[in-house]
Order: C-alpha cells, then structure tokens, then sequence
C-alpha cells in the first residue's frame, strides 16, 4: 500500500507550507514505446512520464502506489523515489482504459522551486447560507478550480464563502478567497455556486403574491 505523509513541501520567508504527500517507489524504465508499455502493462506496471525541468524522466509504477493519488477528488503531492532518488511531483493526466478502466499511462509534472505551474484543486464552500436555511438548495456549479502559482505557495483547496448568498443568489469566482502567490485562472463572472429555490416555495410565493392582488381595494 502508498505510504500517505506529510511532508514540508517548500520553505518561503519563514512560513512553512504542509501538503498531504503521496510516498511512491518507482523503477526507471529502459524500453520505451509501445512495446515496452505493452510489456510493462503485462507484468502488472504502468508506464509513467515526469516532466518539468531539463530533462524526461521514464519510469513504472504498480497500481496500488498511485491508488490514493489517481482515485480522490483531493490535491495531493507526489513523493516519488526513483533508484534512490526523489522527487516533488504533482499528478497531471492519467490514462484508462475504455472497456475495463484499467490505469494505461500516468504523467507527473516535477515541480521546481519558484516555477510556475498551473494545476486544478478543489473549490470547497465555508460559512452557512441563509438560503438554505430558509429551503433553498446549495447547487455546486464549479468543484474544482484552475490556478497558477509556484510550489512555495501551493494550496491544495481553494473556499468561497456563502455566509451571505440568499434564496437565489450566485456566488461567482471573484468571490472565491484567493491565498497569496495564488492566481485563479477561470472567467471571473462564472458562477461557482448558487441557492436554487424549490418548487414548494416558488409555489407559495406565487400564491401569496396572487392573493394580495386580489385583496380588497381602496375606493377612490
């Protein structure tokens, strides 16, 4: 099974940032192309690419060492030693299979110290609604979020407040709370989150509005 830690990713002007890290042992591979893939899948190993920096890096990994890093909606760092030697790396595609969803490939970006990087994590809500606590429905438009940044200021979730988002309202990305070095790189105005009002309640307020039309009127 991975080994799950954490680990002090990068020191920056004294503030110390922990990430949930992902400890996988890798084998350098020495026959690429699809044959050596073909016969690194047929001995239980998926083939794996790291890039970042000046050089590629080829290597198999099993399936169970990636298991909690590919299957989880949650940003995770890669801890990855290779012949001895590691690496900080987060995962940035993965391939299956159509038919039995078997993990065919699996790329990994390096990250370098003070170079850019554009990842996705999660969009997690903080605070209550007061919409919903009059009925209305939370409805999550957007569940992760596009960022850039640098390793020293990596976040593995971004929040947005709905303390204040009513029967509906929307809460849109300029509204997400956004940590220093971090860069949110989705269209400002698109909604992230709003409070749909149910049927029941539109109903009632329908009927409510047509009963003050038909109230009694004053005489002239």
């Amino acid at each position: 099974m991975p080994k799950v830690l954490s680990l002090r990713l990068f020191r920056n002007n004294d503030n110390i940032f922990d990430m949930t890290t992902i400890e996988i042992k890798g084998t350098t591979r020495s026959e690429f192309g699809k044959k050596g893939s073909k016969l690194d899948r047929s001995n239980g190993l998926v083939p794996a690419v790291m890039y970042g920096g000046d050089d590629v890096v080829h290597f198999t990994v099993t399936p169970a060492s990636v298991k909690n890093l590919v299957y989880t909606p949650d940003f995770k760092i890669a801890e990855i030693d290779l012949d001895g030697k590691h690496y900080k790396a987060i995962l940035k595609s993965a391939q299956f299979h159509p038919v039995s969803d078997q993990l065919l490939h699996i790329d990994f970006l390096k990250l370098i110290e003070k170079t850019p990087i554009k990842v996705e994590v999660p969009l997690r809500f903080k605070g209550s609604s007061p919409g919903v606590k009059l009925g209305g429905k939370l409805i999550q438009q957007i569940r992760k979020i596009k960022i850039k940044t640098t390793p020293e200021f990596l976040v593995d979730e971004l929040k947005a407040d709905i303390s204040k988002l009513d029967l509906g309202q929307a809460l849109r990305v300029r509204e997400v709370t956004v940590p220093k070095g971090v860069e949110i790189l989705n269209n400002a105005a698109t909604p992230v989150a709003l409070i749909e009002i149910p049927r029941a309640l539109k109903a009632a307020a329908a009927a409510e509005a047509k009963a003050a039309d038909k109230g009694p009127k004053k005489k002239k």
